[in-house]
């Protein structure tokens, strides 16, 4: 499994994935610095595959491409989910988004990572979703 995270949530992901690491085996996280760059690269290697140039190949395809076809994605930011959910299809893993679908709630920022399921908990429960096994611990 991995967690890909971008911004603000890392200590969040990261909690998570110590969480989910004493459940799981492999669990690996991935800071993003920035989700366009990695699209871009992604996209511009594509269409120069689409064009005959067969060796093109990404800096995210590179970084994923040792991964498993059964392992999972969960993605995390204090963003729009969208921003991340592409990170799945790089190479066909199965992945869940968690981001900030709707602006202008108030509160403390744990208030509101647990209000859009961005924190450490909703990590884990995404993972029990994803993944077979015993259920994993709350955190």
């Amino acid at each position: 499994m991995v967690i890909a995270y971008q911004g603000a949530v890392a200590p969040e992901a990261i909690k998570a994935a110590a969480a989910i690491g004493e459940g799981r085996r492999d669990v690996g996280v991935l800071a993003v610095t920035s989700a366009d760059r990695l699209n871009a690269g992604w996209t511009a290697a594509q269409r120069a595959r689409a064009r005959g140039v067969a060796q093109a190949q990404s800096h995210i395809e590179t970084l994923m491409a040792g991964l498993p076809a059964h392992c999972k994605v969960i993605t995390v930011i204090d963003g729009h989910p969208a921003t991340l959910a592409w990170l799945g299809s790089v190479w066909g893993h199965q992945s869940i988004p968690l981001g900030v679908e709707h602006f202008g709630q108030t509160g403390t920022i744990g208030d509101l990572y647990h209000h859009f399921g961005i924190d450490a908990q909703a990590i884990v429960h995404a993972a029990d979703g994803l993944t077979a096994g015993r259920r994993l611990k709350a955190v």
